[in-house]
C-alpha cells in the first residue's frame, strides 16, 4: 500500500509554539507513523465528525483522512484539556 501524504493546517505551527522540544519530537513521530497506518488501534474516530484523535502523552492530535487522495491533514495539536475548545 502506498503511504499517505501528511499535510498540516497553518494553525498547527502555532499549536506547537509553547510545547517542549522533546514533546514536539514525540508528536511528530506519531504523526509520521500515520502515513503507513492512518487508523492505528489507539486512534479514535470523533463522533459526529470526519476527524480522528490520536493521543501522544498529554497531547492530542486531531486529523482528517482523505482515502481517495491518500492525504492526512493534521488539523490541531493541543494539550488534552485544550484540544476540543
Amino acid at each position: 500500500m502506498e503511504p499517505y501524504k501528511i499535510t498540516f493546517k497553518k494553525s498547527v505551527s502555532k499549536d506547537l509554539k509553547n510545547v517542549s522540544k522533546k514533546d514536539v519530537l514525540r508528536i511528530l513521530e506519531a504523526i509520521k507513523a500515520l502515513s503507513d497506518n492512518p487508523r492505528p488501534p489507539q486512534s479514535k474516530k470523533l463522533s459526529g465528525q470526519e476527524k480522528y484523535r490520536l493521543r501522544q502523552g498529554n497531547f492530542r492530535i486531531l486529523y482528517s483522512i482523505e482515502d481517495d487522495k491518500l492525504i492526512i491533514q493534521v488539523v490541531k495539536i493541543g494539550h488534552r484539556r485544550d484540544v476540543y475548545q
